[in-house]
C-alpha cells in the first residue's frame, strides 16, 4: 500500500507499525507539507457498518483533545473503501520497546511516565472519553523522553462493537480491568486499572498476570492478587508499591480517579526527592534556650515556702512569659533563615559548587532530569505563552553558568501554551469573513486553496477542526475553494460525421457544441466538414462545427450543368455529304 495517495492528500511512504486493528504508515500531507502518521483499518472492519459509525464518532471526539501527552488526531476519512485516521507523527519508539531494552525502568522514570499518562487520561476523562486499551504498546516515547498516549477513540469503538466473552476477547487481556474481563460497564477507572498494570511492568519488568490462554489471564484479573512489587524488587519504595496496589484494586470504588492518581504520583515524587515541610513542633521535650539557674541563690525557708501564693509571683511570671515569647520568636526567625538559605543558596555547609546547566528551550521533563542530575532542586512556574510550545522552559533562575551550592532551587518558568480558545466553525463563510473572524479572536491565519464544486472563495474546512481548543496567538489553516478543477479530455475527430451524431459524441465527452453552416462544394448536406478544436482540451470547452448546408448540392448541380453546356458549345460539327447549309443539293 506504500506510495499510495489517500483522498489526493496523504501520500503513504512506509509502513512503521501494525496491530490487531490497523496498519500504521508514515505519510506526507501534500496540502500542508508536513509528515503525519496514517492508521488504516484492517480489511475485517470494512463491512461492519456499526463499527465504522462508532469509529468515526469516537475518532472525531478524540480529535477535540489537546494535551501535550496525547497524540493529536488531525483527520478521519475513507478512500476506496479503506477507513483511515491521520495523526501526529511522533518519532521515537513505544514504551513497550523501552521496557524490553532496559528490563525495568528506574523508579523515578517510571513514576514520571505514569504521571504523564495519568495527566493525559485526566484530560480525556474530563471530556467524557475513556481509552479502554491503555498498554505500553499505545504509549509513544519522544526522543526527549516525553510519553504520548495514542489510539484514543479507536479502542473504544472496537470494544463497543466487537468485544465478546466467548473465548475471543478483542483488546489486550494482560492490561484489562476486571470489569473489562467480565464484560460489564467500562468507566474512566478502567483506564486507571490498566495504568496500574503498566506502572507494575515499568517497575518490575514483569506483567502481574500471565497464562496459557486469554481466558485464564482474564480470570486472574478477576480472582487473584498480583505479587507485590517490593517482593520482586525490595529497592522499590513503599510509596510506589502503594500507588500500584491502589490503582489495581478489584473494586473500581477503591481505585483513585485519574486526577487523584496524578496527585498521588506527584506526592510520591516529592517524598522521594526528600521534600518536607519545615514547621516548628510543639514538643515538650524539644531542645530549648532557657535562662540560667543561679545555684548561689539561697533556698527559701519553710516559712517562706508556706507563705507563697501564685499572686505574689505574678510579676515574675509575666516577665518569664515575655522571655519565652522572645525566645520563640528568635527560634522562628532562625528557622526561617535556615529554610530560606537552604532553598535559595543550597546546602551552605557544603563546599561543593555546581554550575547551573542551560535548560532554557528544553521540555520540562528533560530540564528536571538535567538539573536533578547536578544535585539541584527544581521549582516550576507555569505561564501562558502563545509563542512557546506547552511544556517548554522559557527562562530559568539562576541563569545558566551560575555557580551555586548543592540543593539550590532553580526556578523554571514553563510555558503552558497560549490562552486556550475554541476554534470557531468558519465553513461556508467567504474567505474575507473567515479571516476577519479568526483574526478577531487573536489567531493567525494561513490560507490554502483547493479545487472544489463549491463557489470560488468559499471556506471548505479548517485545521484545527471546529470546536477544538487552540492557543490564542497561534496559527490556524483554512482551505478555500478555487472553483471546480478543469479536467482535460481528448476531443473526438467528428469531421465527416452527420452533425447530430457529432454533437452526441462531443457532448458525451463533456464538450459544448456550436454549429455553423456553410456551402461547401462536394460535401453532403448535414455533414461536418471541419471542427474548431482538436487534440485535448478542458471539459466544457465549446467546439464549433462547420456543417455543409443544402445549398451545397444545388451549387454542385449548377456547376455540373454549366460544365456540360460548355462542353456542348465547344463540340466541332462534321459536314454531311450532299447537304450544304442544311439544304440538299
Amino acid at each position: 500500500m506504500t506510495q499510495r495517495v489517500l483522498d489526493q492528500r496523504y501520500e503513504l511512504q512506509e509502513k512503521i507499525g501494525g496491530g490487531g486493528m490497523a496498519d500504521v504508515y508514515k505519510a506526507m500531507d501534500l496540502v500542508l507539507g508536513r509528515t503525519v502518521a496514517v492508521k488504516v483499518l484492517h480489511e475485517q472492519f470494512k463491512s461492519d457498518q456499526e463499527f465504522i459509525t462508532k469509529f468515526q464518532r469516537e475518532a472525531q471526539a478524540a480529535a477535540q483533545l489537546s494535551h501535550p501527552n496525547i497524540v493529536n488526531i488531525y483527520d478521519v476519512g475513507a478512500s476506496e473503501g479503506d477507513h483511515y485516521i491521520v495523526m501526529e507523527y511522533v518519532p521515537g519508539s513505544t514504551l513497550k520497546n523501552l521496557i524490553k531494552q532496559q528490563g525495568h525502568l528506574p523508579v523515578e522514570d517510571a513514576l514520571r511516565i505514569a504521571g504523564e499518562i495519568a495527566s493525559a487520561l485526566a484530560h480525556a476523562h474530563m471530556h467524557g472519553l475513556v481509552h479502554c486499551d491503555i498498554k505500553p504498546h499505545n504509549i509513544l516515547m519522544t526522543p526527549d523522553g516525553t510519553a504520548k498516549v495514542a489510539d484514543f477513540g479507536i479502542a473504544r469503538a472496537v470494544t463497543e462493537s466487537t468485544m465478546t466473552y466467548s473465548g475471543n476477547v478483542v483488546g489486550s487481556v494482560h492490561y484489562f480491568s476486571p470489569e473489562q474481563a467480565r464484560g460489564t460497564l467500562i468507566t474512566p477507572k478502567s483506564d486507571v486499572y490498566s495504568l496500574g498494570v503498566v506502572l507494575y511492568e515499568m517497575l518490575t519488568g514483569q506483567l502481574p498476570f500471565t497464562g496459557a490462554t486469554p481466558v485464564s489471564i482474564a480470570m486472574k484479573h478477576l480472582q487473584e492478587e498480583p505479587v507485590p512489587v517490593r517482593q520482586l524488587d525490595p529497592s522499590i519504595p513503599p510509596v510506589a508499591e502503594a500507588i500500584v496496589s491502589r490503582a489495581m484494586s478489584k473494586d473500581p470504588a477503591e481505585r483513585p480517579d485519574s486526577e487523584e492518581m496524578v496527585q498521588d504520583i506527584q506526592q510520591a515524587e516529592q517524598m522521594m526527592q526528600g521534600r518536607q515541610n519545615f514547621a516548628a513542633a510543639d514538643d515538650p521535650y524539644a531542645t530549648r534556650v532557657m535562662p540560667a539557674v543561679q545555684p548561689d541563690e539561697p533556698m527559701p525557708s519553710r516559712r517562706q515556702r508556706d507563705a507563697y501564693t501564685p499572686e505574689a509571683d505574678e510579676p515574675q511570671k509575666s516577665v518569664f512569659k515575655s522571655k519565652k515569647f522572645v525566645i520563640g520568636l528568635i527560634l522562628i526567625l532562625c528557622m526561617g533563615f535556615f529554610v530560606g538559605a537552604f532553598m535559595s543558596y543550597g546546602e551552605f555547609w557544603s563546599t561543593a559548587e555546581i554550575e547551573v546547566p542551560n535548560v532554557t528551550g528544553q521540555q520540562l521533563t528533560v530540564a528536571k532530569q538535567m538539573l536533578e542530575s547536578k544535585k539541584l532542586r527544581v521549582s516550576v512556574q507555569e505561564v501562558n505563552d502563545a509563542d512557546t510550545p506547552a511544556g517548554e522552559v522559557i527562562s530559568q533562575d539562576p541563569e545558566a553558568g551560575a555557580k551555586v551550592k548543592e540543593k539550590r532551587v532553580v526556578t523554571l518558568k514553563v510555558s503552558k501554551g497560549g490562552q486556550q480558545i475554541e476554534m470557531p466553525d468558519v465553513r461556508g463563510l467567504s474567505k474575507a469573513d473567515a479571516i476577519a473572524r479568526l483574526e478577531k479572536l487573536g489567531l493567525k491565519v494561513n490560507v490554502y486553496e483547493k479545487s472544489s464544486d463549491e463557489e470560488a472563495g468559499t471556506v471548505l474546512d479548517s485545521d484545527p477542526r471546529p470546536g477544538k481548543k487552540v492557543a490564542k496567538g497561534s496559527s490556524v489553516e483554512i482551505y478555500v475553494s478555487k472553483g471546480k478543477k478543469a479536467r482535460m479530455s481528448e476531443v473526438p475527430d467528428v469531421v465527416g460525421m452527420d452533425v447530430n451524431n457529432a454533437k452526441t459524441v462531443l457532448q458525451a465527452r463533456g464538450f459544448r457544441v456550436s454549429v455553423t453552416q456553410k456551402a461547401v462544394s462536394g460535401a453532403q448536406a448535414g455533414t461536418v466538414v471541419s471542427q474548431s478544436v482538436s487534440g485535448t482540451a478542458e471539459e466544457g470547452t465549446t467546439v464549433t462545427l462547420t456543417v455543409a448546408d443544402s445549398s451545397s448540392q444545388r451549387e454542385d448541380k449548377k456547376d455540373k450543368n454549366k460544365q456540360e453546356n460548355k462542353q456542348n458549345s465547344n463540340h466541332t460539327q462534321v459536314p454531311v455529304p450532299g447537304v450544304e447549309n442544311g439544304k440538299g443539293k
